[in-house]
C-alpha cells in the first residue's frame, strides 16, 4: 500500500481522492454500464462474428471506448450496420453461450440492494440483452438500444424510443440525472461505474466513480479504478 499526492494504491486497485471506508447506506443508486463491465463480453463484436466482421467491428468498439472516436452515436451506427443480415438466432446463441457476468457481479449488485439502493443499467449496448441482465439481476431500471428485425434478420438499423435515439455518454448522463431526480436524491448520492469513454460523462456526475478493468482514460478519471479481481472489490471501499 502506497499514498502519494492524494492517491492510495492497494494491491490492484487505485483510489484517489477520499479515504475509504465509505458508507454504502450513504448512497442511493448505482448505475451500472453493461458490456465489459457487468458482463464479460462486448455484445456487438461477437454478434458480428456470425458476418464474419468481428475484427472489424471490434476495432471500431475498442477506438470508440478508447475515447479516439469523438462521436459515439457514429461509431455505433457504422458496428450496427456492419450487423445487417445477421439472425435472431446468432444473437440468442450469443447470449446463451457467451454472454456471463463478470466475477463479483451478482455479489456487489446484491450487497447494494441489501443496503437499500436502487440498480440503474445505462447500456450504448441493446436491449435485447440489458433485458435478459435485468431480470436476472433484478434491476430497477435500464437504457439501452433496440436493433430493427426484420423476417428474423438484423436490418443493420436502431430504431429511435421515445427518449431520442442512441443511448450515447451524454444519455447515460441524462438517464443517471432524470433517475436521481425521481428518486429524489442528489447525484452526490449515486455510484457509477463504467470502462469505457463513453461512461464518462455519468461518471463525472456521481458521487463516486468506479472504473472496472477500464481504458486509460477512463482509469485517469475515475475516483476508484479496479484493476484487479472482481466487481465485488468496490465492497473492500464501502462497508
Amino acid at each position: 500500500m502506497s499514498n502519494e499526492r492524494g492517491t492510495l494504491h492497494l494491491q490492484g486497485m487505485t483510489l484517489k481522492g477520499f479515504t475509504p471506508p465509505l458508507n454504502l447506506r450513504d448512497f442511493k443508486l448505482i448505475a451500472f454500464d453493461m458490456d465489459s463491465t457487468l458482463i464479460n463480453i462486448e455484445c456487438v463484436d461477437e454478434i458480428a462474428d456470425a458476418a464474419g466482421r468481428k475484427a472489424e467491428v471490434a476495432a471500431i468498439t475498442e477506438a470508440a471506448m478508447r475515447g479516439e472516436m469523438t462521436d459515439y452515436k457514429d461509431s455505433l451506427r457504422q458496428r450496427v450496420a456492419l450487423l445487417k443480415g445477421v439472425t435472431v438466432a446468432h444473437m440468442e446463441a450469443v447470449l446463451n453461450n457467451r454472454l456471463q457476468f463478470n466475477p463479483g457481479a451478482e455479489t456487489l449488485v446484491k450487497a447494494c440492494q441489501a443496503a437499500g439502493m436502487k440498480v440503474l443499467l445505462v447500456s450504448g449496448g441493446f436491449s435485447f440483452f440489458t433485458d435478459h441482465v435485468r431480470d436476472r439481476l433484478n434491476i430497477n431500471w435500464t437504457r439501452s438500444n433496440v436493433l430493427e428485425v426484420v423476417n428474423g434478420k438484423l436490418t443493420g438499423r436502431m430504431l429511435d424510443q421515445d427518449w431520442g435515439d442512441i443511448c450515447d455518454g451524454e444519455e447515460k448522463r441524462k438517464m443517471l440525472l432524470q433517475t436521481c431526480l425521481q428518486m429524489g436524491i442528489e447525484p452526490s448520492q449515486a455510484i457509477a461505474m463504467g470502462d469505457g469513454a463513453n461512461d464518462l460523462p455519468m461518471m463525472g456526475i456521481a458521487g463516486l466513480s468506479v472504473a472496472y478493468h477500464a481504458k486509460p482514460k477512463v482509469r485517469e478519471q475515475a475516483m476508484v479504478a479496479i484493476e484487479e479481481g472482481g466487481l465485488d472489490r468496490l465492497l473492500e471501499v464501502l462497508q
